[in-house]
C-alpha cells in the first residue's frame, strides 16, 4: 500500500534507514515501540507507519496481503492470521519488554509457517441445453404471524441500521414460518429427476450421509447422477422444519442455518439459497478438496448457476469418522477439479 513516505522522512531524521527497518521486522517493531509516543502526536504520520509497518508484514509470506472491508480497518495476513497494524502500533506504546519479543516471535513463527494448498480456482458451471426444461418455485403459504404484544411481526424487515434487538438471539418464535421449504425441497427433487439422469432413492437410510446432525428426521432422498464424477445431492426434510442437503461427500448446508428472530430470514430468503445450491451442484459449479494444506482441512466452493454470485468454505472437517475421512479423499482424487455437470435425462 501507498501512503508511507512520511514516515520515511521520519526514519530518516531519527538516523535510521527505512530500507533496513522494512527487511528486519524485529528491529522495526522496537523502532516502533521506541518512538510510539511521538508517531502518536501527528495522525498522519501515524497513518503512514502503520502502513509502512503493514507493509513489512504482508512481505513476511507470499499469501499475506492487504483485505480491507467497509467500515472496518484495514488488516495484513492470510486466510490464518490477520493483523491490525493500527491497533498493533497502539499496542507497542504501552506494552513491556516481553509482550514485544512476544509479538516479534510470533510474526517470525508466523513467516516461518508452511504454506498452506493455494485456493482452488473457483467452478464454472455450465449453461443451460437448448430446451432444457427451467425448475419453477412452488406457491409457497402466506401466513402472518403474530408477536406475545399481538403484533403482526414483519419478517425480513424488522431491523433498521441499528441491527437485531440484543433480546432477539436464541428466541426462535415462530420455526413453522419455513414449512414451505419441505414444498420447495419436493419440488427440486422432482425437477432433478425429470431433466437429468439420475437415481432417486427415498429412504429415511440416506438420513445418515448428514455429517451434521438432523433432528427430528421426517424424509431423506438421495438423487445420485450416473457418473462418479458428479456430485451426489442427500435432502433430508426435519420437524423444525427445515432441509439439509448434503453435497457430495464432505458438506452439509442447512436451511436455515439459522431460525432466530435475530436473522430475519424468511422461507422465501431461504428458498433462494437452497435452489442456488441445488441447481449449481446439478450445473457443475460445485467443487470439494480434501485435504488441504498442513491442517487437512475440508474445502468447497460454489459459482452460482446463473451467475448471480459465489460462496466458499474451509475449515476442519465436521466428520470425525477416519474411515469416512479415507473414503472422501479417495473419491475426491477422482474428481479433476471440480464434480461435473449433471447429464440430461435422454428424451
Amino acid at each position: 500500500m501507498g501512503g508511507y513516505a512520511p514516515f520515511v522522512e521520519f526514519c530518516a531524521a531519527h538516523g535510521a534507514r527505512a530500507d533496513e527497518l522494512a527487511a528486519d521486522p524485529e528491529r522495526l517493531i522496537w523502532f516502533l515501540r521506541t518512538v510510539g509516543s511521538q508517531l502518536a502526536e501527528d495522525a498522519r504520520l501515524s497513518a503512514a507507519a502503520a502502513v509502512f509497518a503493514g507493509n513489512t508484514i504482508a512481505r513476511l509470506r507470499p499469501d499475506a496481503q492487504w483485505t480491507a472491508y467497509e467500515g472496518a480497518p484495514p488488516t495484513v495476513g492470510n486466510r490464518e492470521k490477520g493483523i491490525e497494524v493500527d491497533r498493533l502500533l497502539e499496542g507497542l506504546r504501552s506494552a513491556d519488554d516481553a509482550e514485544v519479543r512476544g509479538l516479534v516471535s510470533m510474526l517470525l513463527d508466523w513467516a516461518g509457517d508452511e504454506l498452506d494448498a493455494p485456493t482452488a480456482l473457483p467452478p464454472r458451471p455450465a449453461p443451460p441445453a437448448a430446451g432444457q426444461p427451467r425448475y419453477v418455485r412452488p406457491d409457497l403459504p402466506t401466513e402472518t404471524y403474530y408477536s406475545h404484544a399481538g403484533e403482526p411481526i414483519p419478517y425480513g424487515r424488522q431491523w433498521g441500521a441499528d441491527g437485531p434487538d440484543p433480546d432477539s438471539y436464541s428466541v426462535d418464535s415462530h420455526p413453522e414460518r419455513f414449512a414451505g421449504l419441505h414444498l420447495v425441497a419436493r419440488a427440486l427433487i422432482d425437477h432433478l429427476t425429470a431433466v437429468y439422469d439420475v437415481d432417486v432413492q427415498d429412504d429415511p437410510v440416506h438420513a445418515g450421509e448428514l455429517l451434521m446432525e438432523g433432528k427430528g428426521v421426517l424424509r431423506a432422498v438421495k438423487v445420485t447422477p450416473r457418473d462418479p464424477e458428479e456430485a451426489p445431492l442427500t435432502f433430508v426434510l426435519t420437524g423444525y422444519p427445515g432441509v439439509m442437503v448434503h453435497a457430495g461427500v464432505l458438506h452439509d448446508f442447512p436451511f436455515p442455518v439459522c431460525g432466530c428472530d435475530a436473522c430475519d430470514e424468511t422461507a422465501e430468503t431461504v428458498a433462494d439459497r437452497l435452489e442456488m445450491l441445488v441447481l449449481t451442484v446439478a450445473a457443475g459449479g460445485y467443487s470439494e478438496r480434501y485435504p488441504v494444506g498442513r491442517k487437512r482441512w475440508s474445502e468447497y466452493a460454489l459459482a452460482a448457476f446463473d451467475g448471480s454470485g459465489s460462496e466458499s468454505g474451509q475449515g476442519e472437517p465436521a466428520c470425525v469418522n477416519a474411515a469416512r475421512l479415507h473414503d472422501a479423499e479417495v473419491r475426491l482424487r477422482e474428481v479433476t477439479g471440480a464434480w461435473k455437470p449433471w447429464p440430461l435425462r435422454r428424451s
